[in-house]
C-alpha cells in the first residue's frame, strides 16, 4: 500500500471469485434473520446487491491475469472451479449492478401491490443471483452445470409466488421445460464432450477443435443450443410466457438480469470456448441452428405484435431479443460474436427498462393491456418517456446503445457471408418497432380512456426505470469501452 493506492494480490484476486458467489447467498441469510422489521430486511437486501456489484466491479482491472480458483477435482476433467475472463465478467457485471437497482424497484412494487410473503420473495432472489454469478465464473462445464440447475430451482418459487391455478401452471411450464432440456440434452452434450477430449475445461481457441467428425459436431452442437433451454430457442421457449404470471420484478429478473441471460451467455461462452469459432464456421456445423434461431426470430416477434397483454407482448418480444445473440453464435464470425455480447448487455438494459415500466403502469393504473395505455403518458411521463427510450435500444435506433450491438449484428452477417441473415435482422428490427413504438406513442399522442392513471408510480419504481433508461444511452456512449476487454480475446484486426 502507497498513500491511498491499493492493489489485491493474486491470491486475494482468486478468493474474490468465490466471494462474489457467496455474498448474495449471505444476503439472503441476512433476509431471512431480519424478517421481523420489512425496513431492515429491505435495507439488508439493497446493501447485499452493492456490496455484490462492487466486489464483481473490482475484478475488472485484473480481468486478463487469467485469476483461477479450483474448489474441487473428482477425476482427470472433471472439476469444481472459477476462473475470470471477459465474456464471463460482462455477465456478472450485468447481474451484480442490476440486482440492487432491480431490489430497489422491487420495495415499492411489493409494498404498492401489498403483495404477500415479500420476505420468502427476497431470499430467492438472492439466491437466483448467485447462482447467475456462478454461471458467470464458471471454469468449466461442470460448474457451469450445476449453477444452471441451481438457477433454475431458485427462481421456480419466485415464478410461483402469487400462488392459484394460474402460477401452479406457470410454475409446472416453467420448471418442466428447463429441467427436461437441461437433463435430456445439455448434461449428455457435456458428457459427450468428456468423452470425446477427457475434459470440460473452457480453452480458447475450442476444447473440440480437431476431436470428432462435422456429423457428430453438428450434432453435439444442436444438443447444446437446444440444451440451453433458458435461450428460449423454439420450440423450447413456452416457459418464458409462462413465467408470466411471475410479479413483474421476477419478470425483470427473468428477462434481463439473471435467467435469459445466463442463457445465451451459456451458448456464447460454448461456442468459443467449447467448438471454436473456426471449428464452427468449417462444414457448415453451426448452419442449422442459425436457421433455427432465425425462425425464432421472426415468429416470435410476429407473436408480440399480436399480443394485446404488455407482459406477454414483452415477453415475445425477448424470446426474438435473445435469437439474435444466438444467431451471432452460430455465424462463427468474431465481429458477430462481438456484436452478441455487447446486444446482451444492451437487452439487459432495455428489457428491464420496459418491464419496470409495465410493473409501474399496473401499480399506478392496474392496467396490463397495451390497448388500454391510451392518453396515460400525459399522466406518466417519466415512466413512458423511459419506455420510449428502451423501445429505441431493443429496435437498435440512436442514440441509444441497442444501435451498436446491432450494427455489429449486421457486420457479423456480412462477415460471414450470410446475406439471407442481413435480411432477417433487418426484418426483425421493423418488427420490433411494429411491436414496441405503438405503445409510447398511444401512450402520449392519443386520447386518454377513462380511469386512466393519476399519477406515476412510487418513486421507488420511478427511480430504478429512470436510472436503466439513462444506462441504456450512457452505454450508447461508453460501448466500445464496455466490449474492448472481450474483443481483445477474439483477436479483432
Amino acid at each position: 500500500m502507497s498513500g491511498l493506492s491499493f492493489q489485491w494480490t493474486a491470491s486475494e484476486n482468486a478468493l474474490a471469485l468465490p466471494v462474489a458467489v457467496l455474498l448474495p447467498l449471505l444476503g439472503g441469510c441476512a433476509v431471512l434473520l431480519l424478517r421481523r422489521n420489512a425496513n431492515v430486511r429491505d435495507a439488508a437486501s439493497l446493501v447485499s446487491g452493492v456490496a455484490t456489484a462492487a466486489v464483481v466491479l473490482a475484478l475488472w482491472p485484473v480481468v486478463d491475469d487469467g485469476v483461477s480458483f479450483e474448489l474441487w477435482t473428482w477425476l482427470p476433467g472433471l472439476s469444481l472451479g472459477f476462473s475470470l475472463e471477459p465474456l464471463g465478467l460482462l455477465f456478472a457485471t450485468i447481474a451484480a449492478v442490476l440486482w440492487p437497482v432491480t431490489t430497489l424497484y422491487a420495495i415499492g412494487y411489493m409494498r404498492g401491490t401489498r403483495a404477500a410473503h415479500q420476505t420468502r420473495f427476497y431470499f430467492y432472489f438472492a439466491l437466483a443471483i448467485g447462482a447467475a454469478l456462478w454461471i458467470a465464473l464458471s471454469g468449466n462445464l461442470i460448474t457451469l452445470f450445476i449453477g444452471y440447475e441451481v438457477l433454475t430451482l431458485a427462481t421456480w418459487p419466485l415464478v410461483t409466488h402469487q400462488g392459484g391455478v394460474a402460477g401452479r401452471l406457470g410454475g409446472r411450464t416453467y420448471l418442466v421445460v428447463l429441467l427436461a432440456t437441461s437433463i435430456g440434452l445439455l448434461l449428455p452434450a457435456i458428457v459427450w464432450t468428456w468423452i470425446l477430449t477427457g475434459s470440460t475445461e473452457f480453452r480458447a481457441g475450442g476444447l473440440l477443435a480437431g476431436e470428432a467428425g462435422p456429423t457428430v459436431m453438428t450434432v453435439l452442437f444442436a444438443l447444446y443450443l437446444f440444451g440451453i433451454g433458458k435461450a428460449a430457442l423454439m420450440p423450447f421457449h413456452r416457459w418464458l410466457p409462462a413465467a408470466m404470471v411471475a410479479p413483474t420484478p421476477v419478470s425483470a429478473l427473468l428477462h434481463a438480469v439473471a435467467v435469459v441471460k445466463a442463457g445465451v451467455f451459456a451458448i456464447l461462452k460454448v461456442s468459443l470456448y467449447v467448438f471454436g469459432l473456426d471449428t464452427l464456421s468449417a462444414d457448415d456445423i453451426a448452419t442449422p441452428m442459425m436457421w433455427v434461431a432465425a425462425v425464432t426470430l421472426l415468429a416470435a416477434a410476429v407473436v408480440a405484435i399480436r399480443s394485446d397483454d404488455l407482459k406477454r407482448r414483452l415477453a415475445y418480444s425477448t424470446v426474438s431479443q435473445l435469437a439474435y445473440i444466438v444467431l451471432a453464435a452460430t455465424l462463427a464470425s468474431p465481429i458477430a460474436a462481438e456484436g452478441g455480447a455487447l446486444h446482451m448487455v444492451a437487452h439487459a438494459a432495455g428489457k428491464i427498462t420496459l418491464f419496470f415500466c409495465a410493473g409501474a403502469i399496473y401499480v399506478a393504473s392496474g392496467k396490463t393491456r397495451v390497448s388500454e395505455l391510451d392518453g396515460m403518458g400525459r399522466h406518466m411521463p417519466w415512466t413512458f418517456g423511459a419506455f420510449m427510450v428502451a423501445t429505441l435500444s431493443i429496435v437498435g435506433l440512436p442514440p441509444v446503445v441497442g444501435m451498436w450491438s446491432k450494427l455489429l449484428l449486421l457486420q457479423g452477417t456480412l462477415d460471414a457471408d450470410q446475406l439471407l441473415m442481413t435480411a432477417v435482422l433487418l426484418v426483425g428490427s421493423v418488427l420490433a418497432l411494429a411491436y414496441l413504438m405503438p405503445i409510447p406513442v398511444r401512450a402520449f399522442f392519443c386520447p386518454a380512456r377513462a380511469q386512466a392513471a393519476s399519477g406515476e408510480a412510487p418513486r421507488t419504481m420511478v427511480l430504478p426505470l429512470t436510472m436503466t433508461a439513462l444506462a441504456c444511452v450512457a452505454l450508447f456512449i461508453g460501448a466500445e469501452a464496455v466490449i474492448e476487454p472481450f474483443a481483445r480475446t477474439l483477436e479483432l484486426p
